[in-house]
């Protein structure tokens, strides 16, 4: 069974960085695509960001294209978010999804969610 884990959420300010993982368990990550979805209060769930290992596609949602870089960690099973250049509408609840092989999970599995606020 899939269990993902995220960690590394926080408060931070306008302009810092912030690294979030995803710890997988229960399955062979080289199988799964993981995405990273956020959900701010009031708003819908937007796609952040995704990396399948099966045909090494990657995918960023145009907000953050150029300010996060999603890279895995085969060996550990975790797959990681670099957050760069922070900004107070990047503040979301952020959480990481597991699917076979392509992106985009649909968010039936899931882990719990990481807190990101931006805030000056």
């Amino acid at each position: 069974q899939v269990q993902l884990v995220e960690s590394g959420g926080g408060l931070v300010q306008p302009g810092d960085s912030l690294t979030l993982s995803c710890a997988v368990s229960g399955v062979t990550l080289d199988d799964y695509a993981i995405g990273w979805f956020r959900q701010a209060p009031g708003k819908e769930r937007e796609e952040v960001s995704c990396h399948s290992h099966s045909d090494k596609s990657t995918h960023y949602a145009n907000s953050v294209k150029g300010r996060f870089t999603i890279t895995r960690d085969n060996a550990k099973n975790t797959v990681y978010l670099q957050m760069n250049n922070l900004k107070p509408e990047d503040t979301a609840l952020y959480y990481c999804a597991a699917e076979q092989w392509y992106c985009w999970p649909t968010g039936h599995v899931r882990g719990q969610g990481t807190q990101v606020t931006v805030s000056s």
